[in-house]
């Protein structure tokens, strides 16, 4: 389903010898000169003992087929088979979990966005989580090409008695391939509010090897992500303070607390590392925050 990557004449970087179930909103299907239009819509709804998915999407954003491994909890695996991001395209997602329903979202690969053909190309999540309900939001990384122009936006919307674990992990170029990123534009934006009211907002704009090396900005960094555990008053300070012991063999990583929110933040340079780390503290807030031990996708053994 959709073009390859040859077709759709992406550039990316030499590698240096040395190393409620429905349309999404404004999205028509389909591509054109400008790019890819993709959108999906997820509602997951509680039925007798298990969570069941309705979907619908137009373009090459799709998911596939439902997978139980828990039993009643319903794990769905995000494609785009395209393969990456470039100038124009716009992927939109819409996930509802309804009241009493429990749901896990990841992918199965990182999504790459590509130099630019001179637009940008657009990512955006919405997330919303009812009253006495769960999700799961695991994406693989995003990893941003040297010269891509890149907006990606997630908005998590709860309710005070809703529950959410998730995360964001950011790469500025690849570390191991020796493809630093020198130059390009790329925002993101990550909020959540609970009943309409905002809790959290993290904006990130990169425009070159200068912001990156900025105190005020990743510090000469290339890998940023964040964890976000909403559980209402699970975690006290003694928590947070047992996720410091577990992360303290691993630099880059910083745990807070705002407004009842559990954040985990990493800074560093590997990727892998960040979602170890992640995976880590997931293991041993899970319990806690949704009375379920940790049942590890299977698409993250691949």
């Amino acid at each position: 389903m959709g073009a390859t990557l040859s077709d759709r004449q992406i550039v990316e970087p030499a590698i240096s010898q040395q190393s409620s179930a429905g349309s999404v909103t404004g999205v028509s299907a389909g591509s054109s000169e400008s790019g890819w239009k993709a959108g999906l819509t997820l509602d997951f709804i509680r039925c007798a003992d298990r969570t069941e998915l309705r979907r619908s999407h137009v373009g090459p954003l799709v998911v596939q087929r439902p997978l139980y491994p828990e039993g009643d909890v319903c794990h769905a695996y995000l494609l785009h088979p395209p393969g990456g991001v470039v100038g124009g395209d716009e992927l939109r997602l819409e996930a509802s979990v309804l009241e009493g329903a429990s749901g896990l979202i990841t992918t199965p690969g990182a999504c790459k966005f590509y130099r630019s053909n001179g637009m940008a190309g657009v990512q955006s999540q919405l997330l919303v989580v009812a009253s006495a309900a769960s999700l799961e939001w695991f994406p693989q990384e995003n990893i941003y090409f040297d010269g891509c122009q890149a907006r990606q936006s997630t908005t998590v919307k709860l309710d005070r008695l809703s529950r959410f674990i998730g995360w964001e992990i950011n790469c500025f170029g690849r570390s191991t391939a020796d493809t630093a990123f020198h130059g390009g534009d790329v925002k993101t934006h990550l909020q959540v509010q609970v009943d309409n009211k905002p809790a959290l907002q993290e904006l990130l704009r990169v425009r070159g090897s200068s912001d990156i090396n900025r105190i005020s900005g990743l510090r000469g960094c290339s890998v940023s992500g964040t964890l976000i555990v909403a559980a209402g008053d699970c975690f006290d300070a003694g928590w947070q303070q047992m996720l410091r012991e577990i992360l303290k063999q691993t630099d880059g990583f910083a745990v807070t607390c705002v407004d009842g929110i559990l954040l985990v933040r990493y800074l560093g340079d590997d990727s892998e590392q960040a979602r170890d780390g992640f995976i880590a503290a997931w293991e041993l807030l899970r319990p806690v925050a949704l009375q379920r031990s940790a049942s590890v996708p299977r698409i993250w053994a691949t």
